[in-house]
């Protein structure tokens, strides 16, 4: 099971792509899993380095919109700290203001299924924008 962790605050977001991920028929050829920081016991005040040890650990992808670059245990330091070439990538939605508009969330949905259907040309990059 491919699991994503959906960033507290594109939850509303993450539901319109697993929409257009269902409506295309990939959640029925893909076991694919969407949950929620409630759903895995995480705070919503979890630093981004919390969250990024806990996808890692757990081996899920987290979807987001582009968590904070600044300070010690911003996402983006984490990343460059900690990655190595078995890590799994962060997700990030680069328009996230765009997921209402249905041509974008089919693209945000490719660029995903890319991604995760071949996880091997991606493992250890530490960040990849979709679409």
């Amino acid at each position: 099971m491919i699991t994503i962790l959906a960033d507290h605050n594109i939850e509303g977001q993450a539901l319109l792509l697993w929409g257009t991920l269902g409506a295309a028929g990939w959640l029925e050829l893909v076991p694919l899993r969407l949950v929620r920081f409630v759903e895995v016991g995480l705070p919503y005040t979890s630093t981004d380095r919390v969250v990024w040890h806990f996808v890692q650990t757990h081996e899920m992808y987290l979807l987001t919109d582009n968590r904070n670059m600044e300070g010690h245990d911003s996402l983006e330091q984490t990343i460059r700290d900690e990655n190595t070439e078995r890590s799994l990538p962060v997700l990030t939605i680069g328009r996230v203001d765009r997921m209402v508009e249905r041509t974008y969330r089919e693209a945000c949905a490719a660029r995903l299924l890319d991604i995760i259907l071949y996880p091997e040309d991606h493992v250890g990059t530490g960040r990849l924008f979709i679409p």
